[in-house]
């Protein structure tokens, strides 16, 4: 056999399936990561201030800084509170909130492009909140242009420019504002068309709205439109989720975000306002999820993974075939590797070896930057073990499958020892037809693509050792894996 042959996945489909089994699923549900990082946020330490983001970025530019960044934009304000969200949020009808936010928010941006000076080419800006789209068109335009003197864009066909609308916040010329401003990507909250499941979450958003921004962004131009659904809201059955499904077929958009709806009370006080008795139970969910997976393949759907779904010819799928596909705190990019730079309340930023999140509160925000100070509130410098085990989670939420050759070439250890636990972890779940181990790779089965943050949990080596101390921080923190 040639080492070609050898280093060879056992299979490769040209697009990844998924196979949807309820016993397995049921069997193995439960609270754990979404692995947007690894280490989790949950593992930030306020150890990591300013000084520490400061020596990233020196890092950075010590090893030539050729990579082209991403960019996150975080806008917190909201007109109205939808009863589902777990975003950080303000939830405010004054409007001089968000020209003070601005005013700072543009400081800081300045700030961050004069640190990255001579190596602040970006190839993907992302636009999340809150609503981004809460500001007005003179208010965008006026960031935009800041952005673009304080960093170096890609042209339009080379970058990708993305920002999270709400519909009902925009009309046929704020689409096309926003598309004339640069952004080429646009991403539309829907969660549900049902008007019932709309007024159990307070979010009356009518179908026909949500299409007409949908048509205004084609004729804009933008290159990818995506809808936001959300299975397990209140007033949810298999026959509203049938319904919302065939008008989003219908709609056709580019990429479709599929999330499960995760009751957390506890930390969330707007789902306070949700009835319990109103919410589906857990096995209708898991009928509704094989609905969803059903209907949506059938219209000719690839499953990127982690509840993410796109048209073969979109660039997420193109990616993962061609193995580009990267995962950070917007989801999935085509961006691999790149270094993140986030800006605004709560953004978080990786750069280099290491994460950073600015301050959670407005107060707090202003006043590190009043002080002169980027607004780093905590973060983490990642260890080599750390570095590791981030790109073997990275490759399996990506690609579904590991190359144990090429880990042993990138660093100096033998997998089967190093990974000696870890294997024995996974063991169970090779029982259950989830993953498969050959002596060259480690596969996800397309039994497997949905318990993805499972499998990948093995490798957490943080919250293993929590879990064998009974220390686990906040244990009802993470959402259901399904």
């Amino acid at each position: 056999m040639s080492p070609s042959e050898a280093s060879a996945p056992p299979s490769v489909a040209f697009f990844p399936t998924v196979q949807f089994d309820a016993d397995i699923i049921g069997k193995l549900s439960q609270s754990g990561p979404r692995y947007t990082s690894y280490p989790t946020a949950d593992r930030f330490s306020e150890d990591f201030g300013y000084g520490n983001y400061l020596e990233a970025i020196a890092g950075l530019r010590m090893r030539g800084g050729r990579r082209p960044l991403s960019l996150y934009i975080h806008i917190p304000f909201c007109d109205t509170i939808c009863y589902y969200c777990a975003c950080n949020k303000i939830v405010t009808k004054d409007r001089s909130k968000a020209t003070t936010y601005l005013s700072y928010l543009k400081q800081e941006v300045a700030m961050q492009g004069k640190l990255f000076s001579g190596m602040n080419h970006i190839e993907q800006l992302h636009f999340g909140g809150g609503t981004p789209t809460y500001l007005s068109d003179r208010q965008m335009d006026d960031l935009m242009a800041h952005l673009r003197h304080h960093f170096e864009f890609a042209p339009d066909d080379i970058g990708e420019y993305s920002i999270e609308i709400d519909p009902r916040t925009v009309s046929r010329e704020r689409v096309q504002s926003l598309r004339a401003q640069g952004f080429n990507r646009i991403s539309l909250g829907v969660q549900d068309f049902d008007p019932e499941v709309q007024r159990a979450v307070n979010r009356i958003q009518p179908a026909a709205d949500t299409l007409a921004v949908m048509q205004a962004a084609r004729e804009a131009g933008f290159r990818s439109i995506s809808i936001d659904l959300i299975y397990g809201l209140p007033k949810q059955n298999m026959d509203s989720m049938e319904r919302t499904l065939a008008q989003v077929i219908e709609a056709s958009p580019d990429r479709i975000a599929l999330y499960n709806y995760a009751h957390m009370p506890h930390l969330f006080k707007p789902q306070r306002r949700i009835l319990e008795a109103d919410l589906p139970p857990a096995a209708v969910k898991l009928d509704m999820l094989a609905l969803c997976i059903r209907r949506l393949s059938a219209a000719g759907y690839v499953y990127i993974g982690m509840d993410h779904f796109a048209k073969p010819t979109d660039d997420l799928a193109v990616a993962q075939r061609q193995g580009r596909l990267h995962r950070n705190f917007q989801g999935y990019s085509t961006h691999a590797e790149s270094d993140l730079v986030a800006c605004g309340v709560s953004a978080i930023s990786a750069v280099g070896a290491t994460y950073s999140q600015n301050e959670k509160t407005l107060d707090a925000y202003y006043e590190k930057l009043d002080e002169g100070k980027l607004p780093v509130a905590r973060g983490i410098k990642l260890t080599s073990d750390d570095l590791l085990r981030r790109i073997i989670i990275q490759m399996l939420m990506c690609n579904f499958e590991l190359s144990i050759d090429s880990i042993e070439q990138a660093y100096p250890i033998d997998f089967r020892t190093y990974f000696a636990t870890e294997l024995e972890a996974l063991a169970p779940l090779e029982q259950d037809g989830l993953v498969t181990l050959e002596p060259h790779w480690l596969s996800v089965t397309p039994k497997g693509r949905l318990l993805i943050r499972n499998i990948c949990m093995v490798f957490d080596r943080h919250l293993r050792i929590a879990r064998a101390q009974a220390q686990v921080v906040q244990p009802l923190r993470f959402s259901r894996t399904i």
